[in-house]
């Protein structure tokens, strides 16, 4: 069994209400409550995490190789573009990673060289399909990377 954490970056918090044309009608308790599920079913633990502030999302990255976290799935939302900090901070921890991208892709993200996807493996969402996707995406890449026990 292994530790994965789920972290998610600024506005995240407002997803079901936020743009719901673009990020969709679903909730992140309700994305997390399911990824917990899936993580379970596959024989991991999952913690998440949510926050507005940089400094938090350092700080939780941080702390994750004293707490037995094996693998980081991360939606660091607008700081996907302009935080070279996280990225550092997710270098520095040691933990595989992979970043999920919360959005119906209708093109290519202009940003898609950005600091955080030069580290990170990448599960984003089919056109058609909502942001859960991603995060699903996310855990089966943790598990297909065959994740240690970090226990």
């Amino acid at each position: 069994m292994a530790r994965v954490l789920l972290l998610n970056g600024p506005n995240l918090n407002l997803l079901g209400t936020r743009e719901p044309g673009i990020y969709g009608t679903e909730t992140l308790e309700s994305i997390e409550k399911r990824a917990a599920e899936l993580a379970r079913e596959a024989g991991h633990e999952l913690l998440a995490f949510q926050s507005n502030a940089e400094a938090e999302l350092i700080g939780r990255i941080q702390r994750a190789p004293v707490e037995g976290i094996g693998f980081l799935i991360f939606n660091p939302g607008a700081f996907t573009h302009t935080s070279i900090a996280l990225r550092d901070a997710i270098v520095a921890c040691g933990c595989r990673s992979s970043k999920c991208i919360c959005r119906i892709r209708r093109r290519a993200s202009p940003f898609a060289g950005t600091p955080t996807s030069r580290i990170s493996r990448s599960a984003a969402s089919p056109a058609w399909e909502r942001s859960v996707t991603s995060w699903r995406c996310a855990l089966q890449s943790a598990n297909s990377r065959a994740l240690p026990d970090s226990r």
